[in-house]
């Protein structure tokens, strides 16, 4: 399996190969191109600048007087080889003073016979030359008779191309060279960090939480490593709150236990003789079993919102009938622990689409909170607030009040801040989520030392357009 370095060493080398042999085939090209256009340019000029002065000036020669003449007026300085041929192609003679028997049926030469001028790039027939051959036609009174060809080695313009083209070659292979080791730095600098990831994800999945990664540039990967910081952290604090949930809840666990195992094994060994020793140990048990069933019931609450599965069933209620219920219920705990507590409700009605085993258990979680915070003497009091559209129940007491840092923290699952009071840290978190499953916004303000007011803001029921909601 190739690493991303690898593949990204690769398929960067690949295009730039491919980028490289593209220019070098065009750098060819136009070499090519040049040097042999310059030349048939130059050779095509001549010669027929040549062959038309020859047709106007020796017009009446025959063509082998038009021959000597031709050779007699080539410049001295020509690199070209001029050949005079017949109709036929045979050469009657040549810029070296030499009539040979040879025959040449070149394009140029055909082409010269027929359409006026021939060119021909290729090689000679006779001696497998590369050459560049240019043929115009001779005339005598006004009738072609013969041909002047015009022709010269090519090997030189070949040997010139090939070697700029190994220039060519030669650069393209430093540029790949280079670009290739380009590429292992840039692999290297984008591959580092995304290791330095997994050397942290490796970490944190053996169980090091604290495990973080180094960001080492400001880019996607830099923004990627902080976000891993980000969640590391996160699920190291989870995993903190975690461990201290799982020993808060076995201290609330194990003290009604403790109890209700101890008054047990009392009343046993008593023999159930002693009325009032046996109606307070039942008392005791009832108390602590009672604590124990909601203990259990917030964890399966909480259970029950993590896997969304707490779905809420609704119905159109007055909520001051919900709000005089726990007014009841909790009227004889104020009384036996010396708290003044109040309820002030509106006289007419507040509809509410709400679910109402839900809504009674929020308030009842507030007001035990409540009263487990508030020193006798204190006070208590439930009120009501509406307008148009909601209504506000403020649950308030004169408790020792929540410290400044712990306030932002108080509703977050787990959470019990400095308090060292029983709980679970979980109630304010299930009440924000039911209130949130209402409609409804779920908010605590509190001073340390003077007390704590929790505002549940709920939707009237006009306002409300369908009977059940879920997580």
């Amino acid at each position: 399996m190739r690493g991303i370095r690898a593949r990204l060493v690769i398929h960067f080398g690949l295009i730039l190969l491919l980028i490289v042999l593209v220019l070098e085939g065009l750098f060819y090209w136009a070499v090519r191109t040049y040097y042999f256009g310059t030349a048939t340019e130059t050779l095509v000029t001549r010669s027929t600048t040549f062959t038309n002065f020859i047709n106007k000036y020796a017009d009446s020669y025959h063509l082998r007087d038009k021959a000597r003449y031709i050779l007699e007026n080539v410049s001295k300085e020509e690199t070209a080889k001029v050949e005079v041929l017949d109709l036929t192609g045979k050469v009657i003679l040549n810029s070296y003073g030499f009539q040979t028997a040879e025959v040449i049926e070149t394009p140029d030469v055909l082409n010269a016979l027929q359409t006026g001028m021939g060119l021909y790039v290729g090689k000679s027939p006779y001696t497998r030359e590369r050459v560049i051959a240019v043929s115009n036609p001779l005339v005598y009174m006004g009738e072609q008779v013969g041909v002047l060809r015009y022709s010269i080695s090519a090997e030189p313009l070949y040997a010139a191309v090939y070697r700029i083209a190994m220039y060519g070659a030669g650069v393209g292979v430093i540029v790949v060279l280079f670009a290739f080791t380009l590429s292992l730095i840039i692999a290297k600098r984008i591959v580092g960090p995304i290791q330095e990831l997994t050397r942290a994800a490796t970490q944190m999945a053996t169980g090091n939480f604290s495990a973080r990664a180094k960001k080492q540039f400001n880019d996607e990967v830099g923004t990627l490593a902080e976000a891993f910081n980000y969640m590391a952290a996160e699920i190291s604090k989870n995993e903190q709150m975690k461990n201290n949930f799982i020993s808060s809840v076995s201290h609330e666990l194990r003290t009604p236990l403790t109890s209700i195992k101890g008054w047990g094994e009392t009343l046993i060994s008593g023999g159930l003789e002693d009325k009032e020793e046996t109606m307070l140990g039942l008392e005791v048990i009832s108390k602590e079993t009672d604590r124990l069933i909601g203990l259990v019931e917030e964890l399966l609450d909480f259970s029950k919102f993590q896997s969304g599965e707490l779905k809420l069933s609704t119905e159109r209620l007055d909520l001051r009938d919900i709000v005089e219920d726990v007014r009841i219920q909790f009227g004889l705990r104020a009384q036996d622990e010396g708290i003044d507590f109040f309820v002030h409700i509106p006289p007419s009605p507040v509809p509410v689409q709400v679910d109402p085993n839900r809504m009674k258990q929020i308030f009842v979680n507030l007001l035990d909170n409540a009263f487990k915070f508030t020193l006798r003497g204190g006070s208590i009091q439930i009120s009501c607030q509406t307008d148009e559209t909601h209504v506000k129940v403020l649950v308030s007491d004169t408790g020792e009040g929540i410290a400044p840092k712990d306030l932002p923290h108080i509703t977050e699952r787990f959470f019990k801040g400095q308090s060292k009071r029983s709980g679970s840290g979980l109630g304010l978190a299930i009440c924000k989520e039911i209130v949130h499953l209402h409609g409804g916004q779920f908010s605590v303000s509190s001073t340390l030392g003077k007390g704590t007011t929790v505002t549940v803001e709920l939707p009237l029921a006009q306002s409300l357009s369908h009977e059940e909601k879920s997580v």
